[in-house]
């Protein structure tokens, strides 16, 4: 991911040759996507989320939601974000639950076809 490259990026140990993201990244704005690199299809994206337990009561979570996406419009937290290289942003729980299934279909998949076991 790029927040884990970007220290190592921005020092001269690595070289990016591009992307795994579908559009370019603003942290590395000149650096190709895998696309553009001439691997189509391929797309990774890295992302974070927060979580409560089960049976967390509607407006705790709503709450909780109102405050994190408050807290990313702040210009220091995008400017401390943007020093990573992590975009955020900032959706509601019912996106966020959306993002999940794609993400489980896909990735369950691709576990599915390879034979792929942890071990």
């Amino acid at each position: 991911s790029i927040t884990s490259a970007k220290p190592h990026i921005d020092s001269g140990k690595l070289t990016p040759i591009a992307v795994t993201t579908s559009k370019r990244s603003s942290a590395l704005p000149n650096v190709p996507t895998m696309a553009e690199a001439g691997v189509p299809g391929y797309e990774l994206s890295p992302w974070f989320a927060a979580f409560v337990p089960a049976r967390t009561p509607q407006p705790v979570v709503d709450t909780l939601n109102k405050a994190m996406v408050e807290a990313l419009k702040k210009p220091a937290v995008q400017q401390r974000l943007a020093g990573i290289g992590a975009e955020p942003i900032g959706s509601t729980p019912a996106q966020l639950k959306e993002h999940l299934a794609r993400e489980t279909a896909k990735w369950g998949a691709l576990i599915r076809e390879r034979g792929i076991h942890a071990d």
